[in-house]
């Protein structure tokens, strides 16, 4: 997810300081090139008084017309990011998940297709960056083939769907050459445990009869961990967390992310799923950890590649990777606490 307090608005600066021929014409003009003075006659018109003094110049004919000034870029205080606009597509995203989750459960193992194709997509786009080139085609078609083994016969048929899925990598890139064949392969091995695999637990969260209050305590779990560190880091943060990786997060943020999913998890755990508040409590706790490590997996690697986000598909998050950097730590994770502290039937 976008980082919760992580509101510093260099984050992309790893980028500028690789590229130095990005930076603005005159950044690193040598002062000395510049003439000491104007040529003869331009400082003699130039020292000279200006005609009609004191009166308004009037306009000359042909004359360029003022060019407006640059917009300045809007400033969203400690908060890093347009708050409103953030909220309104979160609430959109969940619609899109909840919809089909209470009323077509079959139909959620689409949403999954489509939250992993797309986070292929970005994570491929975002690795070449770096000079990797991971081949597209069997990354999207195993992380469809690994959400549909994972809906229909659980984790043991996502491993071999990853198993499946590599080998077929390896295979389609030996087309490319030798040139880079190891780094190619290295960079989807990445994207397909990173994505897929870690949300291919999402399904076999989903199956059980009552899978779809297991995905919502998993879903608010998170909401509450990024809620309640943006809030506690916004008005209390002041030590850094990782500032080699987060420069602006902080371990006051990250207190507010586990009283909040603590707190909450207890009262859903126990209205939804029939197990005691000391449990939800637990539940929580571990999910805002595995949530906030998520986070920072993923702004380590967005640090590592220079970009500030994965894309820039959803307005006021960035990348659907965005969204989805907490919730692939957090899924996996569910699904073996609930599994022994709410077992199915």
């Amino acid at each position: 997810m976008s980082e919760p307090y992580d509101t510093d608005p260099r984050r992309s600066g790893a980028s500028r300081a690789r590229h130095p021929h990005d930076a603005a014409p005159d950044a690193y003009a040598d002062p000395s090139d510049a003439p000491v003075d104007p040529p003869r006659g331009r400082r003699r018109r130039e020292d000279a008084p200006a005609p009609h003094a004191g009166r308004d110049p009037e306009p000359h004919h042909g004359s360029e017309p003022d060019q407006p000034a640059a917009e300045p870029k809007k400033d969203y205080g400690r908060a890093g990011r347009n708050v409103p606009l953030s909220i309104a597509v979160g609430v959109g995203l969940l619609a899109v998940v909840l919809t089909p989750l209470f009323f077509a459960k079959q139909f959620f193992v689409l949403i999954l297709v489509a939250a992993a194709g797309l986070g292929v997509w970005e994570m491929t786009r975002a690795l070449r960056t770096s000079g990797a080139r991971p081949p597209l085609v069997p990354l999207l078609g195993g992380a469809v083939a690994m959400m549909g083994l994972a809906w229909y016969s659980g984790v043991d048929a996502l491993s071999i769907g990853l198993l499946i899925t590599v080998l077929a990598t390896m295979v389609w890139r030996m087309g490319d050459g030798p040139a880079g064949y190891q780094r190619d392969i290295g960079a989807a091995a990445l994207i397909m445990v990173y994505v897929p695999f870690l949300l291919g637990f999402a399904a076999p969260l989903t199956t059980p009869e009552d899978g779809q209050w297991r995905i919502v305590v998993t879903l608010a779990a998170v909401v509450l961990s990024d809620t309640g560190g943006f809030v506690a880091g916004v008005l209390f943060g002041k030590h850094p967390m990782a500032p080699t990786i987060s420069p602006k997060k902080s371990w006051e943020g990250f207190a507010g992310s586990v009283l909040a999913a603590g707190v909450g998890s207890a009262a859903l755990l126990w209205a939804l799923l029939d197990a005691a508040p000391w449990k939800g409590a637990v539940f929580g706790v571990v999910i805002a950890v595995a949530a906030v490590l998520g986070d920072l997996a993923e702004s380590l690697l967005k640090r590592d590649l220079g970009i500030k986000d994965m894309s820039n598909i959803l307005p006021g998050h960035g990348g659907i990777m965005d969204r989805l950097d907490s919730i692939v730590f957090a899924v996996p994770t569910a699904y073996l606490l609930l599994s022994v502290l709410a077992p199915t039937s």
